[in-house]
Order: C-alpha cells, then sequence, then structure tokens
C-alpha cells in the first residue's frame, strides 16, 4: 500500500474503529473532571498519536496541568511535573551519577533517573529556565533519550512532552529561539471558558473530592495507534495543498500572496509540512475516517503554523494574528482547489 492508495488492510480498518471508540471513552472520562476545552483535548490527543510534542499556551488557572495529568491517568501512562525556575540546572530534568557504597566497601557510580523519565512529562512554564535548561529538555524531547557521562539512556515509549507557557508574564524569563520552537509540533492556545462553561466549572469543581477516571488506554496501545496513524493512506492532492499552504507563508517566495508579504517576517519550513501531514493523520484516524481529507489538513493547520509565521511589526502594530494570516491562506487555497 502506498500513501496516495485509497484502501487500508482490513486490520488497519478494525483498529481505527477501535482507535475512534477510545478517543470517545477518553473525552468522556477527561469530561468528568474537565469543562469545556473540546478543542484542546482533541489537538492534544491528534499530538500524542502522531508522536509529536505540544506546547500550550494560556494564562493561569485554566487547568492545563490538570487536564495533563488526567490525560495521563486515562492512558495508565506515568506523569510528572516539572516546575522551571531559573535555577533549574540540566541534570535537575535528566538525572544524575550517584557515588554508591556497594556495602563492600567498594564504589561505583549509579544513574539517578530525573523526572524526564516518564510517559507524559509536563514541562511548566519552560521559558522561565536559562538556555542550558532548556536545551537539555529539548534535547531529550528530539532524540528520545538522554547522555549521561557518556552512556546513553532511552526514554520508554510512548514519551510525550507538553510544555507551558504563560502569554502575559514575560519579565525575568528566557524565550524559546524559533529554532526551539519549531521542535514542538503543535503550539495549542487554552482560552478563557465560554459563560456556561464557567458557570459549569463553578458548581462542579467546588464540591467534593475530584472523581477518579478509568482507564480507556494502556502505553502499548498508545504505541500501536501511533503506528496505525503512519499507514493512514494520503491522497497525491492532499500532499500537494500541505506543501502549497506552506510555502504561501513564506514572504521572500513567489509563492507567497502580495498582502501577507509586509504582514510576516518569516515563514514556516519543511518540517511544518511533515507535522501537517502527521497532525492530519492522525485527525482523520481519531474522526474514524480511512483516508486523510482536506478538512484534516485545514484543522490541525493553526496549532501546527502558528509558532512557526513570525510576524512583522507592520502587523503587530495593526493588530494582526498568526491565526489570521493562515486562516486567511487556507481559505483562498481551498478556494483555488
Amino acid at each position: 500500500m502506498t500513501d496516495s492508495g485509497s484502501s487500508l488492510q482490513d486490520d488497519d480498518v478494525a483498529a481505527i474503529d477501535r482507535l475512534r471508540s477510545t478517543y470517545s471513552d477518553l473525552r468522556g472520562e477527561l469530561s468528568k473532571v474537565i469543562v469545556g476545552q473540546d478543542r484542546v483535548v482533541e489537538q492534544l490527543a491528534i499530538s500524542l498519536f502522531a508522536r509529536g510534542h505540544s506546547l500550550l499556551m494560556g494564562v493561569p488557572g485554566l487547568a492545563k496541568t490538570l487536564l495533563v495529568s488526567r490525560l495521563a491517568e486515562t492512558m495508565s501512562l506515568n506523569f510528572s511535573r516539572i516546575q522551571f525556575t531559573p535555577d533549574l540546572m540540566p541534570m535537575d530534568i535528566t538525572g544524575t551519577e550517584i557515588l554508591q557504597d556497594d556495602g563492600t566497601g567498594k564504589r561505583s557510580f549509579e544513574f539517578s533517573k530525573g523526572p524526564v523519565f516518564a510517559n507524559i512529562v509536563l514541562a511548566d512554564e519552560i521559558n522561565r529556565a536559562p538556555a542550558k535548561t532548556q536545551a537539555a529538555m529539548l534535547e531529550a524531547m528530539q532524540e528520545r533519550r538522554v547522555t549521561i557521562a557518556g552512556t546513553s539512556h532511552e526514554l520508554e515509549a510512548p514519551f510525550f512532552v507538553l510544555a507551558t507557557q504563560n502569554p502575559i508574564e514575560q519579565e525575568g524569563t528566557y524565550p524559546l529561539p524559533e529554532a526551539q520552537l519549531d521542535r514542538f509540533m503543535f503550539m495549542i492556545g487554552v482560552d478563557y471558558p465560554t459563560r456556561e462553561e464557567e458557570l459549569e466549572i463553578a458548581k462542579t469543581t467546588t464540591g467534593g473530592d475530584m472523581p477518579t477516571l478509568k482507564s480507556v488506554l494502556t502505553g502499548e496501545q498508545v504505541v500501536e495507534f501511533q503506528n496505525l496513524v503512519r499507514r493512514m493512506p494520503v491522497p497525491d492532492h492532499i500532499y500537494q495543498f500541505a506543501v502549497d499552504l506552506v510555502r504561501r507563508t513564506r514572504p521572500e517566495s513567489e509563492d507567497a500572496p502580495e498582502w501577507l508579504k509586509p504582514l510576516v517576517g518569516w515563514g514556516a519550513g519543511p518540517r511544518a509540512v511533515q507535522y501537517l501531514i502527521l497532525g492530519a493523520r492522525a485527525r482523520a484516524a481519531l474522526q474514524g475516517s480511512y483516508m486523510v481529507r482536506q478538512e484534516d489538513i485545514a484543522e490541525v493547520a493553526e496549532p501546527v503554523l502558528r509558532h512557526r509565521v513570525i510576524k512583522t511589526f507592520t502587523a503587530e502594530s495593526e493588530g494582526v494574528t498568526s491565526r489570521s494570516v493562515i486562516s486567511r491562506l487556507i481559505d483562498e487555497l481551498s478556494a483555488e482547489e
């Protein structure tokens, strides 16, 4: 079967049906403790099953930490939270060699694992730690292993990093460079709830203890579904749509529309195309589709491109957002199809 094929093996069709059912169960469990945020939950699930990492942007108090910890609970995965601070060192994340006495007078170094050795890692306020510590975290994300004293230690699959940033408080922070932001598959915006959702939050979270969630997935099943996502058929015109969309974000490209050039300083690179395809594959599978559709690309375009489309001062002064630029590009490209 090729990527542009129109059919799946019978086993894969059955697996997609199971994934859709499991995803429905997962959302049902999370709804017991998380009110609203359906789009955020979907984007987290897409990122997880596409084997990517995500950066969550949102002000404090929007249940980011609660959502991530309960997501791990519904999947029977190990969860660890790392609170990034200016004095956090790389070894506080990865672990270190400790000199141990074996009881006979002999001493040897033993590796003590850091909190990065978990299935789901929450890097809380990642921009509050200095560059060296950020780099250690991002290296673990990219390589899925850490190297201590010349010895490599593999991180157990599945391995999923969710980092958070506070968009309104930048004093004393170390902003992630664009090259490091590019390592994140998604930048997920966590917005304020609606009035109805906020009323429901007030009613359901100020009473007794929070309910315990039922596990609907094991780590082995997550890995199986991640492999399934990679086998989802992608028609040729979907590849072309993804490539054309990314190329139009680059102001120096002949493909870029004239209106974009004064608004965007730098556009997205080839990694954005890869993540658009992977994200669309994962979304199609979660929706129970047996082939990637153009609407899947459109749905994942914003979180994939949001941190890869760098606005100019002109755009900032005119109140133009990356979201509006991406939305207009999709509308124009879709109209040409």
